[in-house]
């Protein structure tokens, strides 16, 4: 890609970023067009819609958590509870952004389907989960895993145990962790 264009990309995708931050899912690709100063036509040329920019944006951020999982040093639950902190920290700095990458369809249809701000976010969280579950005695879950993680880590639901109840990241991290783990010990087949 010309330097120009990804730029212009780049652009765009902050724009949607900031503008779905600030009012949510009431935006327009022209109105992203307009914040990342650029035609609508470019927009266009670029995403489909202003869904398809902010899925590149959520991406993006997957990408950043993927590199700080596969970088970590920790093992089973340590390592799932620093990885999930630096998710939630991650929601917290891009802010209600990260709420509005939404579907008609559930998260495993999507995620097996190979929708990539997905995929990226299971390539970061794989191993954590496996690890802890095999130090907890807990039988593999697959990807039945990330489903419950997805789940109870919904960007929505952080801000909520933030905002609405008064946690502090670490603490959502660790209570969510337990529950995550709670959660697939009892998903898993009777013994």
């Amino acid at each position: 890609m010309r330097s120009d264009t990804e730029r212009n990309r780049a652009r765009i995708i902050k724009a949607a970023s900031r503008l779905a931050a600030k009012h949510g899912n009431a935006i327009r690709m022209q109105d992203v067009a307009e914040k990342a100063e650029v035609s609508t036509a470019t927009a266009y040329r670029h995403f489909g819609s202003v869904d398809e920019a902010l899925a590149e944006f959520r991406y993006g951020v997957g990408e950043t958590l993927r590199e700080f999982s596969l970088g970590r040093a920790e093992h089973g639950v340590a390592l799932l509870e620093v990885v999930s902190k630096r998710w939630i920290e991650l929601v917290m700095k891009h802010g209600r952004a990260m709420v509005h990458t939404r579907s008609d369809e559930g998260y495993l249809k999507r995620l097996r389907a190979g929708a990539q701000y997905l995929t990226v976010q299971a390539d970061a969280l794989e191993r954590p989960i496996r690890e802890a579950v095999e130090e907890t005695g807990i039988a593999d879950p697959g990807d039945i895993g990330l489903y419950f993680w997805n789940s109870l880590f919904d960007p929505r639901e952080l801000f909520d145990l933030h905002e609405t109840v008064g946690l502090d990241p670490d603490e959502i991290a660790t209570r969510l962790v337990r529950a995550l783990l709670g959660t697939l010990r009892g998903w898993a087949p009777a013994a």
